[in-house]
């Protein structure tokens, strides 16, 4: 079953700030009507849970932030729990974009930053090497994978796991209907959702387009049918493939 004619369109992401987007651009060369609403958030824990893990914070000489939201989480959390981050504290970061992210809550050129120039861990081996004795911690959300804990287990680093966040799933309005001709999906999690909040979810004749590998599995594990993926050997981003899935649908319809 062909997909109808692609008119209305849901990106499952949070409105694009300011006036640039990809999908601004496709929607006036198709004219689409362009909707955003995330169907996950990402939600701190609570003060009780994050004090039933029995960590002090102070007693840490710096961190590990694999991501902006753990940065985002951590300092949410100093900030409830009126901690002061001493200026000694020194900062490991997956990548430069992490570490410059640091100055929304820090003087960034007088402290101790160190960041990974490949965006995976490996990259910080010379800084781990150099820090060996700092005590390390390190927020991660509630699913995370342990390729930074082998890798800080294999250079014999001490450090302690701090879960400061997870993802879940955005709450619809009672009774929201799905009025769309197609959704776009950008984690398997955005899946789960989308069924969780709808039950009685049909798909029909509304096309499903999703970023990445885990996310297109997931849409095949549920049953639904999958009709335009990213990223591919054409079509590196999200915006590639829809374009072209949109041409081809309104050739189709016209």
């Amino acid at each position: 079953m062909n997909a109808r004619k692609v008119k209305k369109l849901l990106i499952s992401q949070p409105k694009p700030n300011g006036e640039k987007s990809p999908y601004y651009d496709l929607a006036e060369k198709h004219h689409l009507e362009v909707h955003f609403y995330p169907f996950i958030k990402v939600e701190r824990v609570s003060l009780k849970e994050f004090r039933q893990q029995r960590i002090n914070i102070l007693d840490f000489t710096a961190v590990i932030f694999t991501a902006r939201t753990a940065v985002d989480k951590f300092f949410s959390i100093c900030e409830e729990m009126k901690i002061a981050i001493p200026e000694t504290m020194k900062y490991f970061c997956v990548s430069e974009t992490v570490a410059l992210y640091l100055q929304k809550y820090i003087v960034y050129r007088k402290r101790k930053i160190f960041f990974s120039q490949t965006g995976k861990i490996d990259g910080l081996n010379n800084a781990f090497t150099k820090h060996a004795k700092e005590k390390f911690l390190f927020p991660v959300p509630e699913e995370h994978n342990d390729e930074v804990c082998n890798f800080l287990n294999d250079k014999k680093i001490s450090f302690t796991k701090s879960v400061m966040y997870r993802t879940v799933s955005n709450e619809f309005e009672e009774g929201e209907k799905l009025d769309y001709d197609m959704i776009i999906f950008f984690s398997p999690l955005g899946i789960q959702s989308l069924l969780s909040n709808f039950p009685d979810f049909k798909q029909g004749t509304m096309a499903i387009g999703c970023f990445g590998n885990s996310t297109a599995k997931m849409v095949e594990e549920v049953g639904l049918r999958l009709d335009c993926m990213a990223p591919q050997p054409d079509y590196p981003s999200m915006g590639a493939a829809l374009d072209a899935f949109l041409k081809e649908n309104h050739k189709h319809h016209s």
